[in-house]
């Protein structure tokens, strides 16, 4: 058999796959004819293709001794060098094959690609144009290009050299595949969703394409499509670690939460080092509330890519709603070293500051988050409700929420459409409220006694939860409802859509900008009436919400300055904002926790963010003026009561007199009101929800009363319980107040038995009264836009 007889079966078995008998033969005939070149050469590629490197490099620089001038050696040199990461010498080894041949397709492209692999995106923006010079229509340098254009940020110019690659090949999956992923980022959805579905005929058999067009097609809340596409990805290659994580994701969107975790599992199965499953899967235990769980999986996703800021934030967050706000903080102050203008991370540090009293300092962090990004809804709620505990000026906090109303609702409500709502003053209202805490929730103290009250012949109930983890408060709302949705998975479009189909006359929000509030809901004005109620009495400075319930405490009428504060028209309730439900008959109240010869106790169980150094400025007086007397407070151990500890010494309050207690659940919470004799309020805004758990306690609560409505809470609660007199309208009133009611104790006993009696009594836990006050408010309401 002659060497070329030879050569041609060597080549075959080569083209065949069957390498090894490819390598006798060339070896076969390097024994015959060792200064063979083309086989030498082909040694090479085929010790490249098994893996010998090395072996690979050695065979063709051989080749190139043998035959200098053979550009394909230069280019198999330079595939070896790129393979090894010695990019500077895999350019110098294209450049000589284009000396060689400077007409080579086969070089430039080889040269640009690895100038693209060694960082070096201009130089290969260069090699790829000039293969354009000799072929404009080559459609994997075009679309390269737009690689190196779209890393550059050049995104305009990347989506040309896209398109051109289509415009000369139409069915190339790649570039179909990257303009699409581009578009996505753009908010093209549907664009981008068109392409990825002609990439899926393109390269059917390639499951990536099929991810691709899952993680779309979910973006548009498509779940049922894109969990299909996800499932067939998964089914085509079932190690590929991104089908099994965002079919998880997808699941996890829709509820779906067992499902979900079974695929994040496999992902991280497949890829241990997943970091975005591993946070992912800690978020949804501790949706399902196993949170050592959720805390161990987001120590793996900061493990698995140190600096991952989604990971810190949801790591702070679990501690946050643990009351581990040392861990908290330094979690979200972790995630700023890794991005300083990372906007979520400067709102979420914000939230624990104010949670621990460092109410100038969380203020300030929501501005950071503002001018990272001034279109966080989230942060800017938390800035407008946050300014309520600093000040007394009703119109600053105004002035905010206008900002906010313009800077995020404006947009919506140019678009809202024209409402097609029966206009019957008498008809059966169907009133829709919304809120993600129809759970065990301070909230549920006062939305029970509405639901439960209200006259279903005249009114029907809608309820909209966004209720993460169901529970059995959950249960008990939802039977007083005539309608319940549960619309977590929406968002505020689908959710506006929804209340419209749903023929919603009056939408009432309970949460306003409180957290998980939905602003950019009312925004799009679904329903014809929109009312404020209950998260707080302030304003919502929405230019959508057209009413606020309120009462005559709260807001009194005929003062001018009163309701120009709001930017919605002021209805007050008779009686009072709120009726109280306590949940719970126990504890039962106890005689005075004041033994002959123990120490008077004075307490306050708000959160520390109301604890002002207006607030301790009131109190030290009154522990001045009764030096045997200790304080009981409510904050988180660590940092929390170091600076709070900090700055009552400030005021001057001896630390040896102030008992810390931590967070507990309600009934275990209640329980602390037993050890106290006299609660002191807070100013400039007032306990709300914790003055009435006082008083139900038996628990008299001295409150100061302010020019915002927040800090006219206390005097409201007080005036319906015949007990205005505990209301002072200065500083030095409250101290003699706080003061005279500790030395007369006989008072306080007489107060202390008769309090639960008051409140039963009393307008504040009258359901059926409130119930029809709050219905003959929204008919009036109704009224007067049939009108």
């Amino acid at each position: 058999m002659s060497i070329e007889e030879r050569f041609a079966e060597a080549k075959a078995r080569h083209l065949a796959g069957d390498l090894a008998a490819a390598r006798e033969l060339y070896h076969g005939i390097l024994a015959i004819a060792p200064s063979n070149h083309e086989v030498t050469f082909r040694l090479g590629i085929l010790a490249l293709q098994t893996g010998q490197t090395d072996e690979a490099l050695v065979w063709v620089g051989l080749a190139r001794q043998q035959h200098p001038a053979e550009p394909r050696y230069c280019l198999g040199e330079g595939q070896i060098l790129a393979t090894l990461g010695r990019y500077e010498q895999a350019v110098r080894t294209y450049r000589e094959a284009l000396a060689h041949a400077p007409a080579s397709i086969d070089a430039w492209f080889a040269l640009a690609s690895v100038l693209e692999a060694s960082g070096d995106r201009a130089g290969a923006i260069g090699a790829y144009a000039a293969l354009l010079e000799l072929d404009a229509f080559h459609a994997d340098t075009l679309n390269n290009l737009g690689n190196c254009y779209r890393q550059q940020g050049d995104i305009a110019q990347a989506e040309g050299a896209y398109r051109r690659a289509l415009a000369a090949q139409p069915a190339h999956a790649s570039a179909l595949a990257n303009l699409a992923t581009l578009l996505q980022t753009r908010g093209h959805l549907d664009e981008a969703v068109a392409l990825l579905r002609e990439t899926v005929v393109a390269e059917p058999g390639v499951a990536a394409h099929r991810v691709n067009l899952g993680v779309a097609l979910a973006e548009q809340r498509e779940h049922a499509e894109a969990t299909a596409v996800l499932e067939q990805a998964r089914a085509l290659d079932p190690q590929h670690a991104d089908a099994a994580y965002n079919l998880a994701s997808v699941l996890h969107a829709q509820g779906r939460r067992e499902e979900a975790r079974a695929h994040y599992l496999s992902a991280i199965a497949l890829a241990p080092a997943h970091a975005d499953a591993h946070n992912n899967l800690g978020n949804l235990f501790k949706e399902l509330g196993d949170h050592e769980a959720a805390a161990a999986a987001f120590e793996s996703a900061i493990r698995a890519r140190p600096g991952f800021v989604a990971a810190y934030n949801n790591a702070g967050s679990l501690a946050r709603a643990l009351g581990r706000m040392d861990d908290a903080e330094a979690r979200y102050r972790a995630a700023l070293a890794a991005d300083p203008r990372h906007s979520a991370s400067w709102n979420n540090l914000g939230n624990v500051l104010k949670d621990t009293g460092a109410l100038d300092e969380a203020l300030d962090c929501y501005r950071r988050a503002l001018d990272c990004d001034p279109h966080n809804v989230v942060a800017h709620s938390n800035l407008a409700y946050g300014l309520t505990f600093q000040t007394e000026d009703g119109y600053a906090v105004l002035d905010e929420c206008k900002r906010f109303a313009a800077r995020h609702e404006a947009p919506l409500l140019a678009g809202a459409p024209s409402h097609a709502n029966r206009r019957d003053p008498h008809k059966r209202l169907r009133v829709g409220y919304v809120s993600a805490d129809f759970r065990d929730h301070c909230q549920s103290l006062f939305t029970a006694p509405l639901f439960a009250h209200h006259d279903h012949e005249a009114f029907e109930i809608v309820c909209y939860s966004s209720v993460v983890r169901p529970d059995t408060f959950t249960q008990r709302i939802a039977g007083w409802a005539d309608v319940w949705r549960d619309v977590r998975t929406l968002d505020d479009a689908q959710l506006a859509q929804t209340v419209r189909d749903d023929g919603i006359d009056i939408l009432v929000d309970l949460t306003m900008h409180m957290a998980d509030g939905r602003p950019l809901l009312f925004a799009r004005q679904p329903a014809p009436v929109q009312v404020a109620w209950l998260a707080y009495p302030g304003t919502t400075g929405s230019r959508a919400i057209g009413y606020r319930l309120t009462d005559p405490w709260l807001d009194p009428a005929g003062d001018p300055h009163v309701d120009s504060q709001y930017s919605e028209r002021s209805v007050r309730l008779p009686d009072s904002f709120w009726c109280y439900d306590p949940h719970s008959s126990v504890p039962p109240v106890e005689p005075s926790p004041q033994r002959p010869g123990e120490q008077f106790t004075f307490g306050c169980l708000n959160n520390p963010c109301k604890l002002t150094d207006r607030t301790l400025g009131m109190w030290a007086p009154v522990m001045r003026a009764v030096p045997e007397a200790r304080l009981v407070l409510m904050a988180p151990s660590g940092q929390v009561r170091e600076r709070l500890a900090a700055r009552l010494a400030a005021h001057g309050i001896d630390m040896q007199r102030v008992v810390f207690r931590a967070f507990r659940p309600r009934e275990q919470y209640l329980e602390t009101y037993r050890e106290i004799d006299l609660a002191l309020d807070t100013f400039p805004y007032n306990g709300h929800t914790t003055s009435l758990d006082a008083l139900w306690m038996g628990v008299p609560v001295v409150t100061r009363m302010g020019r915002s409505v927040v800090g006219r809470g206390g005097l409201s609660q007080l005036a319906n319980l015949g007990l205005t007199e505990l209301a002072a309208s200065t500083d030095e009133q409250f101290v003699r107040l706080a003061v005279d009611l500790a030395h007369d104790t006989q008072r306080l006993a007489t107060l202390r038995a008769s309090l639960r009696p008051r409140m039963t009594q009393s307008p504040l836990m009258d359901g059926a009264r409130f119930a029809a006050n709050v219905e003959r408010a929204y008919r009036q309401m109704w009224a007067q836009w049939c009108a």
